[in-house]
């Protein structure tokens, strides 16, 4: 039954054996491309030697003393591109050493003996002020509790986790891992949480910045982008991220694809993760055709050649060049989407002249999100490009504020890579704070 893959793991859990097998093909290079094809610099050849000896708890120590979400991380981070693409196994004639699995393998161990890996310093009397519960804000707050500061996270929504907990596809964090490994990580102690704190409502910056020694902000990008065509406001026209957010908090997932009317004809614009994500659980929810239209090529696409394997071996219609052109409804219900061909001359799309129409009675937008700035005025706060511009060290133009993932400039807006900034701006405050 396909709804029970909602609650699968994509990929089962390497047993102690398969783990042992894995991580003896691994070459333990003494400059290891993998090392700095991560975002987070993890010991990588250490931590595969680490199980190859039998010690995967200590292999988890090394994993969690760069990286404190090495789980989701795991299940979640696109490998295919970063550390395995680097392997030196990765050859035409070999396949590269599944560090993601081995790095679960080891994470898993250790979080489910229990044992917590770091301690809290003595109380430095210093309190910082985390504005987002997701992996930028916990990164940063974890890192700055194991120096002795106390920290309050503040969060819009009723739980922690950020994307990892509402932006995730079911299938790839089971088990209500994510909050699992919240509290996992919060267990260190020194961190307190106030949600439903939405920034510029209950929440002012200009007060944090008075009543907290700093502040760092990690919240993601929190507006979806409109799809400005005819029709964009019909009933059945959903943006991705809503979709998965709701059906991630779903207690009975047969009971909620019959309160979006179980769709057959699923449409989902966009060419990044989310769109994957979307398409997945629509086929899972038991969508008879779904499609993702991406107005350029394939080799466009941000979602890896993996994730777009994934989506096609579930019988997920790609349909690259595709651009949408207007909505078409039959009593105040979509009914069909209409798209015009594209091609790319000198660097812009242009039309062909040809279109075509796909019948679909849900379509989800998943063509970015952007950040609202409304919030963030404040002196030496600056914005480019909707994104809040920050140094090496994360830290903004205010002398007492940082920031990272999905809202800086720089952002990969990947989990990983605001994983890495959270821990980045947590060493910044500190050496301030001291």
């Amino acid at each position: 039954m396909q709804l029970e893959k909602l609650v699968t793991d994509l990929h089962p859990p390497l047993t102690s054996h398969e783990a042992s097998v894995e991580s003896d093909r691994c070459y333990f290079c003494h400059d290891a491309p993998c090392i700095t094809a991560c975002p987070t610099g993890i010991d990588i050849p250490m931590f595969i030697r680490q199980i190859n000896t039998g010690n995967p708890k200590g292999a988890a120590k090394t994993i969690f003393t760069q990286n404190i979400f090495g789980g989701m991380c795991a299940r979640d981070c696109p490998t295919e591109t970063l550390c395995e693409q680097a392997c030196v196994r990765n050859t035409a004639e070999e396949q590269p050493v599944r560090i993601g699995e081995l790095q679960r393998h080891a994470t898993d161990s250790l979080m489910q003996s229990g044992e917590q890996p770091f301690k809290r310093a003595a109380d430095s009397g210093k309190r910082v002020a985390v504005i987002g519960a997701g992996p930028a804000g916990i990164s940063c707050a974890h890192r700055l509790s194991t120096y002795g500061h106390e920290v309050v996270v503040f969060d819009s929504r009723s739980k922690a986790g950020g994307l990892n907990e509402y932006g995730i596809a079911a299938y790839k964090t089971v088990d209500n891992f994510a909050q699992q490994e919240v509290d996992y990580i919060c267990s260190i102690g020194g961190i307190s949480f106030e949600f439903g704190k939405k920034l510029g409502d209950s929440l002012k910056l200009a007060n944090l910045v008075q009543e907290y020694d700093a502040v760092f902000i990690g919240f993601g990008l929190a507006s979806v982008n409109e799809l400005s065509v005819p029709g964009a406001d019909t009933e059945g026209v959903v943006d991705a991220v809503s979709f998965i957010s709701e059906l991630r908090q779903a207690d009975d997932y047969e009971s909620f694809g019959q309160s979006i009317g179980n769709p057959q004809d699923v449409v989902v614009i966009g060419g990044g993760m989310t769109a994957i994500d979307a398409a997945m659980q629509s086929r899972l929810l038991g969508a008879a055709n779904v499609t993702i239209a991406y107005r350029r090529g394939y080799e466009h696409m941000n979602a890896s050649e993996v994730e777009q394997h994934l989506a096609q071996t579930h019988g997920i219609s790609i349909k690259p060049w595709l651009q949408p052109k207007a909505i078409h409804s039959n009593n105040g219900r979509i009914s069909e989407i209409e798209f015009a061909s594209v091609k790319l001359d000198n660097g812009e799309l242009v039309e062909t002249g040809d279109s075509r129409r796909i019948p679909a009675d849900r379509v989800y937008k998943a063509i970015g999100q952007s950040l609202s700035p409304d919030a963030l005025s404040i002196a030496g706060l600056e914005l480019k490009g909707g994104r809040i511009q920050v140094n090496d060290e994360r830290q903004t133009g205010h002398a007492s504020i940082w920031a990272g993932g999905d809202c800086i400039g720089n952002s990969e807006d990947l989990t990983v890579a605001a994983v890495q900034d959270g821990k980045l701006a947590a060493e910044s405050i500190h050496q301030s704070l001291s």
